[in-house]
């Protein structure tokens, strides 16, 4: 009886000290974390100048940031954080409006066209002035995507 508390409190002890370390061929999963404002290009794509703001509020959404003292301007920020690498992704875009509350420019952050040239420095920031677009939408859209090789396979199957 006096041998057996002994070995119970380290059998205690031992069980107890096992759960305090996570063997590294498990590891804990990791969600991704969205904030803020997601902006698709087909939202972008309908701003158009002369816009009032409930407009571009209801195509674009609230804004994240308003400033009290730049009230013709809003702030649409979105961060991306990939639970399984750790890396952030941050997209900010702007819109600007004149006294009268109508839409004049955007500004924000635009991915370049993947070209055959990797050296080239890749620059995201850009600002678009929506003056020089006509008012009447007659802007050409922009390419569509190539279909891959799955989509070409799908098609020739009849999907």
């Amino acid at each position: 009886m006096i041998c057996s508390r002994p070995i119970i409190i380290l059998l205690v002890a031992g069980t107890l000290s096992a759960c305090s370390s996570v063997p590294r061929l498990v590891s804990e999963y990791k969600i991704d974390i969205q904030q803020g404002n997601v902006l698709t290009q087909e939202m972008v794509s309908q701003l158009r100048p002369g816009l009032s703001k409930d407009q571009v509020r209801f195509i674009l959404g609230t804004p994240i940031l308003t400033d009290m003292f730049h009230a013709d301007r809003w702030d649409y920020v979105y961060r991306l954080q990939k639970g399984a690498t750790g890396e952030v992704e941050i997209r900010k875009f702007s819109t600007f409006f004149d006294s009268d509350g109508k839409l004049i420019r955007v500004a924000g952050d635009v991915v370049a066209a993947k070209s055959g040239d990797s050296t080239a420095p890749e620059s995201r920031a850009r600002e678009i002035d929506l003056g020089s677009l006509p008012a009447d939408g007659s802007q050409p859209l922009p390419p569509v995507d190539e279909k891959g090789f799955f989509g070409k396979a799908l098609e020739s199957v009849g999907f």
